[in-house]
């Protein structure tokens, strides 16, 4: 009995490595990418499930990718407070 070949998906494998970039070299805009390739990824494995591997590529690709993004948010999110609070407290303090 003759096994088909699985090839992996090359979306994952540039989901993966996006998510690995963003951490790295290109923070905000790697992230982005990765999670669009990897729900491209995701998506194009699950229409060709007995042609494609690489769903574990994808899925740590969307992880890192969405982490970066979560962080990115935070970091803003605490820039703000802090020089908020700091506008606030010059104005109360005058």
């Amino acid at each position: 009995m003759s096994v088909p070949n699985r090839h992996t998906s090359g979306l994952a494998v540039a989901s993966l490595v996006l998510g690995i970039c963003s951490w790295t070299v290109l923070p905000f805009i790697a992230s982005i990418g990765a999670i669009i390739t990897g729900h491209m990824a995701r998506a194009e494995i699950r229409r060709r499930p007995h042609e494609l591997d690489g769903d574990g590529l994808a899925i740590g690709g969307l992880v890192l990718g969405w982490l970066m993004v979560l962080g990115a948010v935070l970091a803003i999110g605490a820039f703000l407070a802090f020089f908020g609070g700091l506008a606030w407290l010059a104005h109360v303090s005058s």
